[in-house]
């Protein structure tokens, strides 16, 4: 587990390198600069900000630098909001975009999982069918479509919850409910698959000899077994969630990461831009291996060997 931890750190310090590396030319590549405007700024002024920020300077010497203070954990300046740390703009920022992912990841596994379940043991019957049905269309209309229609029904018509903002605990039903559609769908069809070929299995059928309960089978053999590939999943999901926020934020007006992700693209924020695509992809990356530990700790035949999982 320790060796395995070591190499799973060095490739997540070169994947970040990467990261920054990629992010840094894709900035410098895109024509214009951030004081760009549709209000002409005048020369000197120009280049009296330009200087400030050291985009005067080469390329090469500009990357060098970016990377010296990204060892030291500084981010850089914003260079749209005056005298702001990027970093202290995600910490001010990234609780809302937490709170609202926490939420939306532990109602997608438990919704996801028990729609799964009751899928497998009423396979081909009514409660299949339906759980199956709220899966397809999980999957097929788009969070943002959700969001709108949510916020048109019960913010607009029936007056039961509030369009924009997270100002108390109902305000998190729409957005979580939005972001969690397609992950609860996802997980659903996942667990049922998974529950129903452990169903069959061997091992399953002599336990039912032995005379177990149906629900002692289903708890100590099916559900342990029939959940390995959600936590597979939870990598992925993460993702989804982290990456479907951008678009969430926007359409409830929440203050969080991914409202001003979008808003940095938007001025052409360099810096916000590119110290936001790191932070996320740091916890991408957290949570990818938080996943592969797990994974050997659920299933103890898993053994983690020079940072590939391995079949005992």
């Amino acid at each position: 587990m320790f060796r395995y931890s070591l190499t799973k750190l060095f490739y997540l310090v070169l994947s970040l390198w990467v990261l920054a590396s990629v992010t840094f030319l894709l900035m410098k590549s895109i024509p214009g600069d951030p004081f760009m405007s549709e209000k002409a700024v005048p020369p000197e002024i120009r280049a009296r900000l330009m200087a400030h920020y050291g985009l005067d300077k080469p390329l090469y010497e500009q990357y060098f630098v970016y990377l010296s203070n990204l060892a030291k954990g500084d981010l850089g300046i914003s260079m749209k909001m005056q005298d702001r740390e990027v970093g202290q703009t995600i910490r001010d920022a990234f609780p809302y975009s937490l709170k609202l992912g926490i939420v939306s990841i532990i109602v997608s596994v438990i919704v996801g999982i028990g729609l799964g379940m009751v899928a497998a043991l009423r396979h081909r019957k009514l409660l299949d069918s339906a759980s199956m049905v709220i899966a397809v269309l999980g999957v097929s209309v788009p969070s943002f479509v959700l969001a709108s229609f949510f916020q048109y029904i019960f913010g607009v018509q029936l007056k039961w919850l509030h369009v924009v903002g997270l100002n108390g605990p109902l305000d998190y039903i729409m957005p979580t409910l939005a972001l969690s559609a397609l992950p609860i769908a996802f997980i659903a069809r996942l667990t049922r698959s998974s529950m129903l070929e452990v169903l069959t299995a061997d091992y399953i059928k002599t336990a039912k000899a032995k005379g177990l309960s149906s629900s002692a089978i289903i708890r100590r053999h099916v559900l342990r077994n029939g959940i390995l590939p959600v936590v597979t999943y939870l990598g992925p999901l993460t993702a989804n969630v982290v990456t479907g926020s951008f678009i969430i934020e926007q359409i409830f007006g929440i203050g969080g990461l991914g409202k001003i992700f979008v808003t940095s693209i938007s001025n052409r924020d360099y810096s916000l831009i590119m110290g936001i695509t790191l932070f996320y992809g740091l916890i991408l990356m957290c949570a990818r291996f938080i996943t592969d530990i797990a994974y050997g700790l659920i299933d103890p035949r898993i053994t983690l060997v020079s940072g590939k999982e391995k079949a005992v």
